[in-house]
């Protein structure tokens, strides 16, 4: 679309992003679905890569973000205009030519405006921005260990199973059957927990890189497999013959934290109270302030010695450790400080569902993390989160929702080209497929974009430079 919108005049150029923007407003009423959101997204698109003024450009994605706010409160567009928002936010990242103030302002309008009003009228989407959150924090964690250390970690979900099992089995009756006369702790013991799980799971973080310290490449990878594997079958088997983890029944009912205080806020600014709603929205702000913490981390780490002699030590080790770079200091440090963001989330996790079992902190979460890091960009803050988002709404929303519209056709017995959908088997269902489509994106993304969606400056460098010899 770039090139084709460059050969346009610039008043043509205008019109077509404008009158992609209408398209997509007046579907929102007409046909709220897939074509409209298709058009919303192409919206996007347009006004973010045609060539037009800043503030024609301005305009342009503010009206958008209008627009895609009013169809998901109003429940008048498809749930896949969350896309949109979420699409808006990257590209206020990416543009050059967007002021400053601009990009903060429509990034905060939202973060903090757009996605709870959504939210209200849909919970579904406040549960799938904390999801995205979540997820997100955690594969920052794993950028630091991967992405700038280049030290391959499949026993990432061990981490989180720590954090999320610290604050479980304290902020629950499950301590008292091996603590006598114990009392749960209340709901106001879970932030100082979130800072105890910091400590515990950095200190696991340590003892696991210890034995792994003469390890690289694919011996690396086997040995922190089978670590998190460990504590996958630690916390599936600690029921006996002391109940510490309550096994595969998992452990549950887990504390919230209080939130008189920030429902009473809610009331003041004049918004309805419902419980579970606002303890939603209560852990979708606590999980934008994590995130803006680890951001914040991460640039620092990035822009340190220690981070330079990280990624020192991802280009190579060898030469790394020749120029004076301790080995052991490093390397253990991005153990530490990776598995510290996902002991934190743990804590969230665990209080956010109420409920956790062995079941989420498997082989596979590890291998989802990674491959959030892979696609988005190794070594990329912006990447990260961009392959988190991307993989969580595929899962989460996108497959669910073209599962829903092809039992609609299948019972509605539409037809196409001759073929009837209510002949269709039942077990052509896209939800039930989501590793499958995982592994194909990830298998495109290495043939035909290795470096990810948004690559980091280097690595962006080194593969421009690997095309232009080959």
């Amino acid at each position: 679309m770039k090139n084709f919108t460059h050969t346009l005049p610039p008043g043509v150029r205008v019109s077509l992003v404008f009158a992609l923007e209408a398209l997509a407003f007046a579907l929102t009423f007409l046909d709220p679905g897939f074509f409209q959101a298709l058009a919303a997204l192409l919206a996007l698109v347009a006004a973010a890569t045609t060539r037009i003024s800043s503030g024609m450009r301005v305009f342009a994605l503010g009206l958008l973000v209008f627009f895609t706010t009013v169809g998901l409160a109003l429940k008048t567009g498809s749930d896949l205009l969350f896309i949109v928002l979420v699409g808006a936010l990257i590209v206020l990242i990416r543009v050059r030519d967007v002021p400053l103030w601009f990009k903060i302002s429509l990034s905060a309008l939202i973060l903090l405006v757009s996605v709870p009003v959504a939210g209200f009228a849909n919970t579904f989407l406040l549960e799938l921005s904390i999801q995205i959150g979540i997820y997100a924090a955690m594969a920052l964690g794993l950028n630091v260990v991967v992405g700038m250390a280049g030290l391959l970690d499949l026993g990432y979900a061990a981490f989180f199973a720590i954090g999320a099992y610290t604050w479980a089995i304290f902020g629950s009756p499950q301590a008292a059957a091996f603590i006598q006369n114990y009392v749960p702790l209340g709901g106001t013991w879970f932030y100082p927990f979130m800072f105890v799980a910091i400590v515990t799971t950095a200190v696991t973080g340590i003892l696991i890189g210890l034995p792994a310290l003469r390890l690289r490449g694919d011996y690396l990878a086997i040995v922190t497999l089978g670590l998190g594997e460990v504590v996958r079958v630690l916390a599936n088997n600690l029921d006996h013959p002391v109940n510490i983890t309550n096994g595969p029944q998992g452990i549950s009912p887990i504390a919230r934290p209080p939130i008189g205080a920030f429902q009473g806020l809610l009331h003041a600014v004049g918004i309805p109270q419902g419980k579970s709603t606002d303890y939603q929205l209560f852990f979708y702000l606590l999980v934008l302030l994590v995130i803006g913490i680890v951001v914040l981390v991460n640039v620092n780490l990035s822009k340190s010695k220690f981070g330079r002699a990280w990624v020192a030590l991802r280009e190579d080790e060898v030469a790394a450790k020749a120029m004076g770079i301790p080995m052991v200091k490093t390397k253990l440090l991005a153990f530490s400080t990776g598995a510290a963001f996902s002991g934190a989330m743990g804590v969230i996790f665990a209080a956010q569902r109420g409920f956790v079992s062995p079941e989420s902190f498997t082989l596979l979460a590890s291998i989802t993390i990674l491959g959030m890091v892979v696609l988005g960009g190794m070594g990329s803050i912006t990447g990260v989160i961009l392959g988190t988002a991307a993989l969580t709404i595929l899962n989460l929303d996108v497959l669910k929702s073209f599962s829903e519209y092809l039992n609609t056709l299948r019972q509605s017995g539409a037809s196409l080209l001759g073929f009837s959908f209510s002949s269709m088997p039942n077990q052509v269902d896209p939800a039930k497929f989501e590793r499958l489509v995982f592994g194909i994106v990830l298998i495109l993304m290495m043939i035909f974009r290795p470096e990810g969606l948004i690559p980091e400056a280097r690595h962006k460098v080194e593969a421009n430079a690997e095309k232009e010899l080959t």
